[in-house]
């Protein structure tokens, strides 16, 4: 039982905090339509027993195709309520410029998760040629149900594909949620906005970024620890950080960057069929086929 003491100290500490909320408005989330997180994720998980049914719990009967509309329907209604949410959030002046908003804006966010459960088919088809990749890029795996269940790149990229429709729609959050709720699970950083190829492969994963602008190829192979980054941050007149600018690398078909290596700037460009060592650092373009190594100074002491 608190003193009266501490029930003071608390009444000030809860006044605090409320003069907090009203002092800081933009960060106060009491009068804004967001998406729910756990719902995004919860849809998520859905979408993953849909692209591989019998490997994740999914209402889906593969037998039975009515299962599977009565799924795909329902994904396509719970996602378009997460879109609005998400829309509203993005583009609030939009209520005050038309006073049916709320009908256009549910029609377009209908509009957009039938356009993201249309492009179903072709996800799963690029997400098999990303298993067959990782079973064909690495000797350990003993099947395609290892790669499928086990690895963690493998959700890392099935998301990414998902987010990617996404953020094509410019569906304001939800794809960021869904990256990054994979960055969390898996240490794999990759943002809904990239460009990436068919036939990808992380092998092990953890510490990987790869950036908004960047552009990747197919059947490119990269290790844990690789990051695809960004070489400065260009800012306004108003020191203000300039978006929108290509600030991460393009890397071609058939390139293999092994554990530690950083690839850096827009303008960087690894040339088709090259090998980037482990632990290189690299600011420049490299023509096709070309194999980029690092030899630190080793000291042996005995």
């Amino acid at each position: 039982m608190l003193t009266q003491e501490g029930s003071q100290q608390l009444a000030r500490t809860a006044l605090a905090l409320q003069n907090g909320y009203t002092s800081h408005p933009e960060f106060s989330n009491k009068n804004k339509i967001v998406p729910n997180r756990e719902e995004v994720i919860s849809i998520l998980m859905e979408i993953r027993g849909v692209l591989l049914p019998g490997y994740f719990p999914s209402s889906v009967d593969e037998k039975n195709p009515v299962t599977l509309l009565e799924v795909l329907g329902a994904i396509q209604w719970r996602l378009a309520r997460l879109i609005h949410d998400s829309i509203e959030h993005a583009c609030p002046q939009t209520c005050k410029m038309n006073p049916n908003c709320i009908c256009e804006i549910f029609r377009l966010s209908l509009d957009k998760s039938t356009q993201l459960v249309e492009r179903l088919p072709d996800i799963r088809e690029i997400l098999l040629k990303d298993i067959q990749a990782a079973y064909d890029g690495d000797p350990a795996a003993s099947n395609l149900d290892e790669i499928i269940l086990a690895y963690p790149s493998l959700f890392a990229v099935m998301v990414y594909r998902i987010a990617n429709i996404l953020h094509k729609l410019d569906v304001g959050l939800i794809p960021r949620i869904m990256t990054e709720y994979a960055h969390s699970r898996t240490g794999i950083d990759i943002h809904p906005s990239a460009s990436i190829g068919h036939s990808f492969f992380i092998d092990h994963g953890t510490g990987v970024v790869i950036g908004a602008t960047c552009e990747i190829g197919n059947h490119v192979k990269i290790y844990q620890g690789v990051t695809l980054g960004a070489l400065s941050f260009e800012k306004d007149e108003a020191g203000a950080l300039v978006r929108g600018t290509k600030r991460h690398p393009t890397i071609e078909d058939h390139v293999t960057i092994y554990a530690g290596a950083t690839v850096l700037g827009g303008s960087t460009v690894i040339g088709a069929g090259s090998v980037i060592g482990g632990n290189v650092w690299l600011t420049e373009s490299v023509p096709q086929r070309s194999k980029v190594i690092s030899r630190p100074q080793i000291e042996l002491r005995k």
